[in-house]
Parts: structure tokens; sequence; C-alpha cells
């Protein structure tokens, strides 16, 4: 999705966005929708620096859509959104105040939707991917409270990515599956994929594995994110800052989403 700027663009001097928009509604809808969409929000920090802001106000600003992003998805009815907070790999490379704006402005989102209702409403289930041990003491206990307030919620899932690594996700859940061998727990016979996938952050899911995956930004990688899980999820690029998504941007996506012929190797 290379032309995603100049369309908007077009749309925008035209005049006639909430016409594309209400098309582009009743289309989607007509089509078969994802279950789980795994989001990487790229390009806060550069959306920021063209704009000559602080690093935590490209951030701020992501959480705003990060927010819309789920209303959004609300009504489409998906299940499952796996949004890329934090990898493992930021931890090291970036500064202490980025990395505390990265992840307090994902939870306090968070926490709003929850005092707003909506968490209740729509029985939303909030869960953390990653090695929570790498956070600081605050934010991991804010996040693991969140998680058990909700943890018998049976509506959408929220997944938030934070201090996450895909290799290491698929290292932890070896060495785990190691330890049961080597404890009489199972024999390699029992290994398979399916319970391998059990293994992983995601295992627990009834979609452990994201239909469709989204970046925002330009690049076009993965960045060790999801790695054994996205074995055949559709992926969409766009060339548009993470800050800058609207819901057109989303119903295209979708609609995307819907045109691909899906043949898991077939």
């Amino acid at each position: 999705m290379k032309a995603d700027t100049i369309l908007r663009k077009i749309i925008k001097i035209v005049g006639i966005e909430s016409l594309y928009e209400k098309m582009l509604d009743e289309e989607v809808k007509e089509g078969p929708l994802p279950k789980h969409i795994a989001v990487i929000m790229d390009g806060n920090r550069r959306w920021a620096n063209e704009r000559n802001l602080p690093a935590w106000e490209g951030y701020r600003y992501g959480a705003d859509i990060a927010e819309k992003f789920v209303l959004w998805s609300l009504d489409y009815n998906i299940k499952i959104i796996t949004f890329y907070a934090l990898s493992k790999d930021n931890l090291i490379k970036r500064s202490p105040e980025e990395l505390s704006s990265i992840v307090e402005n994902m939870y306090e989102k968070l926490k709003k939707l929850e005092e707003s209702g909506l968490i209740e409403k729509h029985k939303i289930r909030i869960k953390t991917l990653g090695n929570k041990e790498l956070l600081p003491d605050v934010l991991k206990q804010e996040f693991e409270e969140l998680e058990t307030r909700t943890k018998n919620n049976d509506g959408m899932v929220i997944n938030v990515a934070v201090a996450y690594s895909g290799r290491y996700e698929i290292l932890n859940a070896v060495k785990e599956i190691v330890q049961e061998v080597k404890d009489g727990k199972i024999s390699p016979e029992d290994v398979d994929e399916e319970f391998f996938m059990s293994k992983l952050y995601t295992g627990d899911l009834p979609y452990p594995e994201p239909d469709l995956i989204i970046r925002t930004s330009g690049e076009m990688r993965l960045s060790d994110f999801l790695l054994y899980q996205s074995s055949y999820s559709e992926m969409v690029f766009m060339d548009i800052y993470w800050p800058d998504v609207r819901k057109i941007d989303f119903l295209r996506i979708l609609r995307t989403y819907e045109k691909r012929n899906r043949r898991f190797g077939k």
C-alpha cells in the first residue's frame, strides 16, 4: 500500500472522505473479516520529529490511535488485537525516558478504556506478551493488576507486547518443553505443532495466530514479532506513520485482507 499518502491527500482535497468511508464500510461488512489482527505501531518518533515535537508526543498521539483502533475493531467484531508496543531490543537501545513514554501511554489508554466502562461492557480481556520481568516494577505491577481484573472476560482480547521478542518466546517454549521431557511429564512423541503452540504467549487464545499483520511507516519487516505465529498471516505495509492512521485506512486494510486468496499452503 505504497500509495497511501497520495490517496489520502486526493480524498481530502476532493472532499469525499465521509462518502468513501461509508462505501468502504458497506463493502467490508460483506466479506470475511480477520479474527486476530496484529499491529506493529511504527513511526511515532519520526512523526514527532517532522513536527519538531519531543518523542513522547509521538507516543502520546500513537496511544490515541491505538485506543481508536480498538473502538473501530469492536464495530467489526474483531476478536483479538495484538499491539507491538515495546520490543526486548528497545529496552537496550532506547532512552529510559522514551521507554517510559511508550509503555505508560499504552497503559494509560487501557486504564482509560477500563474507567469508561468499555472493557466491562464488551467483556474485554487484557493480556501482556513478553518478559515483564524486564519492565520497571511499577509498570509491571500495573499491567499484572489490569490482567488480573480482566482475566475472566470472554469478549475481545487485547494483547500488549512489551519487552517482547519472538526469538525469546520460541527459545523459552523450547526450554519449557525440554524440562517437561526431562522431568518425565511428557515424551518427545507428545510434542506436535499444537502442543508447541500451547507453550507460546498466545497459546491460550482461541485464535493464537494472527490472520492479518499491519505495519505502518513504510518499513517492510516483522522485527522479531510473532515469528512462529505469523507463518500464514496476511501482511499489509503502509507508508504512513502510526499517529496518522484514520478509520478510512483501517477500512482499506480490511478490504485488502478480504481480497487476498488465503490458501494456507494448498
